[in-house]
């Protein structure tokens, strides 16, 4: 394995690196996903131009609707070079989905992957171009895990969980990838190609997922880079990214049979039975209400509870917000009280008229409730917004 050619060039002055071009046909898209990354968009454009002198280039800025003028940014750069350009999304999240929108919208027969903060080393993207070109391979990865790469800019926790990371990653790979997560890499378009109808498109693990998606085992390579500290903006990474990796896993596994986001809201609703149960503990010990008023309190808690989290976790990519969760907590407790009715009807019709033992016939009603309430809330509630 190769070490890395040279280290990192300087970022040349913004006016000296965004001269008008005129339109060309590129070779290579740069899908650059982007969430408040203002003040690393004109070093990451001047860096991409220092670099790939002689490849006809662009560069695919996708924003999930920054608050901090990242477009703008992006768009007065792209005025002057016809080579930068702009995805606005609205409604829609997640650094995998906005790759895979980034790369359709290109004709580009190789696309490459690289993060906004600048801790991806891009003077590799000229070797993955040319092995590219001339070795038979699918996708070039940059990586972290093999000689001569590094997690120079990772802190010690970061680092311990991108490894734990990696050993779950083994039970859906079809690849012995030594980093696979890393999200710095190039692709041919035929292998995107035969991948994209079968991507998840959850969290933020898109070169995991197209190695899970692909209908045959991708060939690879892996060229060692040394991963940086971020020098403007925030990390994306949180506990509900971890979660959406989870989801990702879960769905490789068994999306085939049952859609991830019924899973979750599942899940969700068995936390919502605890969070029954506590309050009505709580209203009967501790405000000594009787049973059927405390019920009732305790149904609209659990109703709450459930509707935070899928907001928070189920239905991240669309979460509501502002007055909209007033709305959206109406709709669903509305939806769930009609599936509490669909969940007693279906479990008396079992019970009365099938004979069906009490316990059969009441999980019966449960699942009857959950999937009235995860079909009708996913219309009613998190209807993708126009």
């Amino acid at each position: 394995m190769n070490s890395n050619e040279s280290a990192s060039p300087p970022a040349r002055s913004e006016s000296g690196a965004r001269r008008a071009r005129a339109p060309g046909v590129p070779n290579l898209a740069i899908v650059i996903p982007t969430l408040n990354e203002r003040d690393n968009v004109a070093p990451l454009l001047a860096r991409l131009e220092a670099v790939l002198e002689g490849i006809a280039w662009e560069a695919i800025f996708v924003d999930d609707d920054s608050t901090d003028g990242t477009r703008d940014v992006v768009r007065e750069i792209g005025r002057r070079d016809a080579r930068v350009r702009l995805i606005h999304r609205i409604g829609r999240r997640g650094l995998s989905s906005a790759c895979i929108e980034g790369a359709l919208a290109s004709a580009a027969p190789y696309l490459a992957v690289i993060d906004a903060d600048l801790q991806h080393d891009e003077s590799l993207l000229p070797r993955m171009f040319r092995a590219l070109e001339s070795e038979p391979l699918d996708i070039v990865v940059g990586s972290r895990h093999v000689a001569g790469g590094g997690f120079g800019g990772l802190s010690a926790q970061r680092q311990r969980v991108s490894n734990v990371a990696t050993g779950l990653s083994r039970y859906i790979l079809k690849a012995e990838l030594a980093d696979p997560m890393s999200g710095f890499f190039m692709i041919r378009r035929d292998a995107f190609e035969r991948a994209v109808r079968g991507l998840s498109g959850i969290g933020f693990k898109i070169l995991m997922d197209l190695f899970a998606s692909s209908p045959e085992p991708l060939r690879f390579k892996e060229l060692p880079y040394e991963f940086r500290r971020r020098l403007h903006g925030e990390s994306k990474l949180d506990t509900l990214a971890v979660w959406e990796y989870v989801m990702l896993i879960a769905d490789k596994m068994v999306g085939h049979l049952v859609p991830v986001r019924f899973l979750s809201f599942v899940l969700v609703g068995g936390v919502g039975v605890f969070v029954q149960l506590a309050a009505l503990a709580a209203m009967q010990r501790g405000l000594a209400f009787s049973f059927k008023p405390a019920q009732a309190v305790a149904i609209v808690v659990a109703m709450a509870g459930n509707f935070l989290l899928n907001n928070l976790l189920t239905y991240r990519d669309l979460r509501l917000k502002g007055w909209r969760i007033v709305t959206g907590l109406l709709s669903f407790c509305l939806v769930c009280s009609v599936g509490a009715v669909a969940n007693w009807g279906a479990a008396a019709l079992l019970y009365d008229e099938l004979q069906i033992p009490s316990w059969v016939a009441s999980a019966a009603g449960a699942a009857v409730g959950a999937v009235w309430n995860f079909a009708l809330s996913g219309v009613a509630t998190w209807r993708k917004a126009n």
